[in-house]
């Protein structure tokens, strides 16, 4: 198992993003993905989280069906933690690790099931 560096695993973040459903993608509107090694401190502190392996992405931003003048909604994946539990799960590969987590963090926003997030993740390319 290869560790991908911060560069590699932005491109893994974006080739999973563009190979979910076109209709998926189109509901995200002008989301923007931001890709780090693990969460800033602050972010951390304000979700009293003290490990930052244990957050592995997060959905900042107003509902998709906002005003167009909102502002871009953020999707943030972190990379040491996604890492460190595919490591852990040993089973999973990092491209189904990494399109999990990007969908269940746009998928939460938008009130999906988990059953309508695994259908999306099994429509994936």
């Amino acid at each position: 198992m290869t560790e991908p560096d911060l560069e590699s695993f932005d491109r893994l973040v974006r080739d999973a993003y563009a190979g979910l459903p076109a209709a998926f993608r189109a509901l995200c509107g002008n989301v923007v993905i931001h890709v780090a090694d693990e969460a800033e401190r602050e972010i951390l502190d304000e979700m009293g989280i003290d490990d930052p392996l244990d957050l592995s992405g997060l959905f900042e931003g107003v509902e998709f069906a906002a005003a167009e003048d909102a502002l871009p909604n953020h999707v943030h994946l972190y990379r040491r933690s996604i890492i460190a539990e595919w490591r852990e799960d040993g089973e999973i590969t990092l491209e189904d690790l990494v399109t999990h987590v990007l969908v269940h963090e746009i998928g939460h926003h938008f009130g999906l099931s988990d059953e309508d997030m695994h259908a999306i993740e099994e429509a994936a390319e």
